[in-house]
């Protein structure tokens, strides 16, 4: 029988193990761009996830000292006489100025700025879950390789990843998915110290010590709150569950309990009341970018859930054998784990709203699952774990590198997808240091704009340069713009490239994935983002094209001047006609920077 009374002192050397091998694999596709570039390597970050140039490119306008709520897509910032609504990311602030405080004052640019908090995020998340690990079942190396277990297997645990090209059912993708910069990397390791900080609020005997763990975990909670919406809710859907589960399981210490749950309650109620102040500030088109759906309907059928059912049968197993003691705190948080998952992905059975829910799969809830099978084996073979035999040891520590060469499967598997990108990305530093350079002749360079005709590229240019550009396909999560707007921006785009309605027409219905979100948002191309995920439909494609016939055939000096262009950027081995752009604007200064032909604009009288 289990027994919370007796206690361990954890050492710590298998914890920076862990996190050793996490940071590594944090820093594993920027050793592969090292690599694959050489004595050519330009000086760039490798991603390890398309939409990190978003979260790169508003980590350097804060670095640089524009405010939080700023866009850099499109260069348009909160000012007196012009304020910006909120976005997605002036919300979640907390992660960004993590990162951008110090790298602002040690004057560490956007690109190393995003490793370094890759690495750092890998290490301590590492070292936080063999804390709490190690605090649940009382074992540092059995701590050691859960944390290498839950960390290395999340991608598996979601069904995702390298295992999907090794069977031959998907496709590579993504990457170590907590991993992903700089959310939910920067705030991962707090989720983790949360559920520490909770586990010793609820051990604590001290009132002074409760009221100090209760402090420490509603300032964890705040820290997630304004950095990851999935994660916060998440770690509430936790401590709902841990507080439903403890009335149950310790109804006549209720009282007792549950005042410490409501000083709990209380403090992590405050940071949702500025959140939901700033979350009604929000940019109209938010929603839409979020793919919030309205349903009622059951989600039951997500690989966290199947673990979680497994996790259920294994707790099940230990009460009828009398191993673990359903009263525990150690068995109490283990079924609370198990529970989350399947909140939230039924939540929306209460609220009625879903959103994205492949994110709860992907960037969370997996390793809430792995967590809970970890700890509920670590309780069910307690007796076996702690005898410190041996075999013991030898398997624990045999169980430790099989989850680290999956480590490093993943990683090279998941990384290669994006080994073209990456390079190419780092090709274009040399037009990235010349275009910074170039900002030093404009008083507010982030409001000159870049036609680039280089998706990759106009993707990553805010990264890396002040200027901003013409349109991106990650332009549009930002608050600048609406959505009409956007869809016009990518309508010049088209223009300016000498292409009508009938190329369109064609691309749509032959599935183009870039004018599809361009143009549909991110939820028609797949249903993977949004339940009600509906096809394009002939008549949808067919007007939208006609839209852009009108849009071209009306187009005049007020919308080649909004946004007026000052760079032109496209690659040496492309042949564009550019008889729309020169109706408009004079090409001069012509240069030929590495992989790419640089123009500067003027507009024409």
């Amino acid at each position: 029988m289990t027994n919370d009374k007796s206690s361990i002192k954890l050492r710590w050397q298998f914890g920076i193990i862990a996190g050793i091998f996490l940071a590594i694999f944090a820093t594993y596709p920027q050793f592969k761009m090292w690599y694959l570039q050489g004595d050519e390597w330009q000086g760039h970050y490798a991603y390890n996830d398309i939409d990190e140039v978003a979260y790169a490119a508003y980590l350097k306008a804060l670095i640089d000292g524009r405010p939080r709520k700023n866009d850099p897509y499109t260069g348009l910032d909160d000012t007196n006489e012009k304020p910006q609504p909120e976005s997605l990311f002036s919300i979640q602030f907390a992660a960004p100025y993590t990162i951008a405080i110090p790298a602002g004052l040690l004057g560490i640019p956007a690109t190393w700025a995003m490793t370094i908090a890759g690495v750092l995020a890998g290490f301590l998340t590492a070292f936080a879950c063999f804390w709490v690990i190690g605090m649940l079942t009382k074992d540092s190396l059995f701590a050691m390789m859960g944390s290498l277990v839950v960390l290395c297997g999340g991608a598996l645990a979601a069904g995702e990843g390298a295992i999907g090209e090794i069977l031959e059912t998907g496709f590579s993708y993504p990457y170590f998915p907590f991993l992903r910069r700089y959310i939910p990397a920067v705030p991962f390791p707090v989720f983790f110290a949360l559920i520490g900080t909770v586990w010793l609020f609820v051990k604590s005997e001290d009132l002074h010590f409760k009221i100090l763990w209760v402090f420490v975990s509603s300032v964890c909670f705040s820290f997630l709150v304004f950095s990851y919406f999935y994660i916060w809710t998440t770690a509430a859907a936790w401590l709902f569950s841990l507080a439903v589960i403890w009335l149950l399981v310790r109804p006549k210490d209720w009282l007792k309990d549950f005042q410490g749950f409501i000083a709990l309650g209380i403090a992590c109620f405050i940071p949702l009341v500025f959140y939901a102040l700033m979350l009604s500030n929000r940019v109209a088109t938010m929603d839409n970018v979020q793919l919030l759906v309205y349903t009622r309907e059951l989600d039951l059928w997500r690989f966290p859930q199947y673990i979680s059912i497994i996790v259920l049968f294994i707790l099940i197993i230990g009460l009828v054998t009398k191993l673990i003691e359903i009263k525990s705190h150690s068995a109490i948080f283990a079924f609370s784990f198990a529970v989350v998952p399947f909140v939230l992905f039924n939540q929306q059975v209460i609220t009625g709203r879903s959103l994205q829910p492949i994110h709860y799969q992907v960037f969370i809830g997996n390793y809430v699952a792995g967590l809970a099978l970890i700890v509920s084996l670590g309780l069910l073979f307690r007796d076996q774990i702690t005898n410190s035999s041996v075999l013991t040891k030898t398997i624990l520590s045999v169980l430790a590198v099989i989850a680290i060469v999956w480590g490093f499967v993943e990683c090279h598997y998941t990384v290669r997808v994006l080994d073209d990108a990456n390079v190419l990305r780092d090709k274009g530093m040399p037009l990235a240091n010349r275009l910074t350079e170039l900002a030093k002749e404009d008083e507010i360079p982030y409001q000159q704009t870049i036609f680039s005709l280089t998706n990759i590229q106009a993707d990553d240019s805010p990264t890396v340069a002040p200027q901003n550009v013409l349109w991106a396909r990650h332009q549009h999560v930002f608050a600048g713009l609406s959505w009409q707007e956007s869809k016009e921006r990518y309508y010049q785009f088209l223009y300016y490239q000498n292409l009508d309605e009938v190329w369109l027409e064609s691309r749509l219905r032959n599935g183009d994935f870039v004018s599809m979100i361009a143009l549909f948002g991110w939820g028609r191309h797949t249903n993977r983002l949004s339940s009600q995920s509906k096809p394009l439909t002939y008549g949808e494609i067919k007007q939208e094209a006609t839209r852009y016939k009108n849009y071209i055939q009306n187009y005049s000096k007020k919308e080649a001047t909004n946004p007026k262009l000052s760079y032109l950027v496209y690659p040496k081995n492309r042949k564009i006609d550019f008889t729309n752009l020169d109706k408009w604007y004079e090409r001069y200064e012509r240069e030929e920077i590495g992989i790419y032909i640089l123009y500067r604009l003027r507009l024409k009288d």
